[in-house]
């Protein structure tokens, strides 16, 4: 029950956020979430130990995230610099081990990104674009769910994800490709079915490795979840995973499509 009103609680403010809020009230909620994703992030590559230097990297998240969030900006290359300058801060001045400091450094690109081209969605395409982004999320990992439960028998990733089964990722690529290329025509006018239906079976890959991939980072870490913010739900980056992997293929088709 605590997971069902949490859901259905998370469902509700992201629809308003995207019905209500102005451009400016959705940039400065979407960065507040690349700060407190970054911040579980930043805590699971941590786990053994507290994690050393946080605020300046979280301040980079949410630059990048601001910056990607005005559809005008086309050019990252200053993001990339001032990224790798502190990873070079953190390496030569700070003690930390390349492998370590470009895991923090990947933050950025991860979460900040990803976040940020979410606002330039809606910027460029409007809110039916974001909901059309999220509702495909949403279809795409109820299908696999039910999927892989009703006729799931082979492991996807079997040392990653003991659940995730290859039929229930079949199922949802197949239902969430369905659902894009019926709804999306509608939703943006002038989006050809055959596009479209490339772009739900891209998203749906992807949004399954970001799954695959934060399980990963949990699991060597020994955790279940990145946190315990949302009641039966984990964390912030628990509900995100794969919406992180699926938003620039988004982005970028509208980019292209426009």
């Amino acid at each position: 029950m605590t997971r069902l009103l949490s859901g259905v609680a998370l469902g509700a403010a992201a629809l308003a956020a995207i019905l209500l809020l102005p451009p400016l009230g959705l940039r400065l909620l979407a960065c507040l979430l690349a700060a407190l994703a970054a911040r579980e992030y930043i805590g699971v590559l941590h786990q053994n130990g507290r994690p050393p230097h946080v605020a300046p990297l979280l301040l980079l998240v949410v630059v990048t995230c601001w910056w990607v969030s005005e559809a005008a900006r086309g050019d990252l290359l200053a993001l990339l610099l001032l990224g790798l300058g502190w990873l070079a801060v953190e390496v030569l001045f700070l003690g930390l081990t390349v492998d370590r400091a470009a895991a923090r450094f990947l933050a950025l690109w991860y979460i900040g990104m990803p976040l940020g081209m979410l606002v330039a969605i809606q910027t460029i395409g409007g809110r039916m674009a974001t909901l059309l982004l999220i509702a495909a999320i949403v279809v795409s990992d109820t299908a696999q769910f039910y999927t892989g439960r009703l006729v799931g028998r082979r492991l996807l990733a079997p040392t990653i994800s003991p659940k995730k089964t290859v039929e229930g990722a079949f199922g949802g690529v197949v239902l969430a490709t369905l659902f894009l290329t019926l709804a999306g025509p509608s939703l943006l006018p002038g989006a050809g079915r055959l596009s479209l239906a490339l772009l739900g079976v891209t998203m749906v890959v992807l949004g399954v490795c970001g799954d695959l991939f934060e399980s990963r980072l949990k699991r060597i870490a020994g955790l279940k979840d990145s946190s315990t913010v949302i009641p039966g739900h984990g964390g912030i980056l628990d509900r995100i995973d794969a919406l992180l992997f699926a938003t620039p293929a988004f982005y970028l088709y509208l980019q292209g499509w426009r």
